[in-house]
């Protein structure tokens, strides 16, 4: 049995002050609650204080990005190695949102990924397609590609240790959502397509999560669907709609 995995994904939101103030709300609401993973993703500026705050939680902490060198000449970017070093969990990705604004390639989420596994954070790795892709019936070739990529050169023993997080590009903060059945169709071919590439065994041991305008009301109707593990939310994880969210899984 998979057990589910919520993440939140603050994106570019929360002072500091305002990160701390959060997270002890949510440490006192779901300090008790260990039938689910759960992790908040802050900005890097609220990494270290965030942890420091859920040091003795339930509550695991991850960052948004990484770079997929140890160190150099590379202003602005962040290493695995600084993320182990405040003892970071996950870390998302591939997100849409660094694959449209900076240009991010598959390649580039493969070498990310190979680093991060080198230093034992779990990768959450974001696939999805975009409307046209969708409407043209496409979307399926799109994101085997986009899994065949990331997982290239990826030793099958690590498999069961990273997250994949469908979140179809059309319903990141629009406030539409995939039908639960549409999210369970990709969440079933993802895990197809990852038993292809290694097999069956290892396909049942990875953890897939929907992404796409998830919030109270959606919530458990998509986590009750066989394929899908958990979810990586947006915009509902500011609030303590998160809460709900959370016990949606359960």
């Amino acid at each position: 049995m998979r057990k589910k995995i919520i993440i939140g994904n603050w994106k570019m939101n929360n002072t500091l002050s305002e990160s701390i103030s959060f997270i002890q709300a949510l440490k006192k609401n779901l300090e008790n609650i260990l039938q689910v993973d759960i992790a908040v993703c802050p900005s890097y500026i609220s990494l270290n204080s965030v942890k420091e705050e859920l040091s003795s939680s339930n509550i695991k902490v991850g960052a948004q990005n990484v770079y997929f060198e140890d160190k150099g000449a590379y202003t602005g970017e962040i290493s695995a190695e600084m993320l182990k070093d405040i003892d970071i969990d996950y870390c998302i990705i591939g997100h849409s949102e660094r694959r449209q604004y900076f240009k991010e390639t598959d390649y580039d989420v493969n070498k990310k990924l190979i680093k991060l596994l080198e230093y034992e954070i779990t990768p959450v790795v974001c696939v999805g397609e975009n409307i046209s892709q969708r409407e043209s019936n496409t979307h399926f070739s799109i994101v085997k590609e986009q899994i065949v990529q990331a997982l290239n050169n990826i030793n099958s023993k690590h498999i069961s240790s990273i997250v994949i997080a469908y979140e179809p590009i059309w319903a990141i903060g629009t406030g539409i959502t995939a039908t639960a059945e549409q999210a369970e169709e990709m969440c079933n071919y993802i895990r197809n397509v990852v038993s292809s590439l290694y097999n069956k065994e290892i396909a049942d041991s990875i953890r897939i999560q929907y992404g796409g305008s998830v919030n109270s009301n959606n919530a458990r109707e998509i986590l009750m669907m066989p394929n899908i593990d958990g979810a990586l939310v947006g915009g509902a994880s500011l609030k303590e709609e998160f809460i709900d969210i959370v016990n949606s899984a359960i």
